[in-house]
């Protein structure tokens, strides 16, 4: 087994941090210095961090109709790089200050789907991309009546669209192969699931 570092964060050194913007998201300007390899410290570095907070995930799964629940949504953030901006995404929602990871997953599930969940378990964490952001994300898997999942919902005060699709196993397998699924959660989330579908169900029973 690869052996890691033992490094931890008392090998870093937060030198000054201000708040350079405020809006919907933060972004914060952080000098520091950390512990290279060798034992040394390296110089001063700044970077700028983006600060949005931490979310979870759920992938919702009818194991009677063999069915995910998923969601389509615009993302600007996808205009840079895709053709269609429409993601298909699972379940997702920021986890407010206090507020449990399990009652973010019922509360985003039915503002997102209309749905209500069972069985929900947790199977992961992980950083979204720790070179410019602080984001932890949580995902989980949960039971659910796919027959329910239909229409357009969101909220209208965060002017959300958002289309909901009951997705076969197979074909949502499909999508992955052929690149259609392109966003890391849901990536994570379906690939999760496919490595460890008998696992999942067993618990269920």
């Amino acid at each position: 087994m690869m052996k890691q570092t033992e490094y931890t964060s008392k090998d870093t050194k937060i030198l000054s941090e201000e708040t350079v913007y405020k809006g919907f998201f933060e972004m914060k300007k952080i000098e520091m210095k950390y512990k290279f390899f060798d034992g040394t410290w390296s110089k001063a570095v700044s970077r700028e961090m983006f600060e949005r907070g931490h979310a979870v995930a759920v992938l919702p799964y009818d194991p009677i109709t063999e069915e995910f629940v998923l969601i389509e949504q615009f993302r600007l953030g996808a205009m840079a790089t895709s053709n269609n901006p429409w993601m298909v995404e699972v379940i997702a929602g920021m986890i407010e200050a206090g507020e449990d990871l399990e009652d973010v997953c019922h509360r985003e599930s039915f503002e997102e789907a209309g749905i209500v969940l069972t069985h929900l378990q947790k199977v992961m964490t992980y950083l979204s991309s720790p070179g410019g952001t602080t984001e932890r994300l949580h995902i989980f898997m949960a039971k659910t009546d796919a027959s329910l999942a239909k229409g357009v919902h969101g909220l209208d005060t965060e002017s959300e669209d958002i289309m909901v699709h009951r997705v076969k196993e197979s074909v949502a397998k499909v999508m992955l192969e052929q690149g259609k699924v392109d966003n890391a959660a849901a990536i994570i989330a379906l690939q999760w699931f496919f490595l460890n579908k008998p696992k999942l169900l067993k618990t269920w029973k």
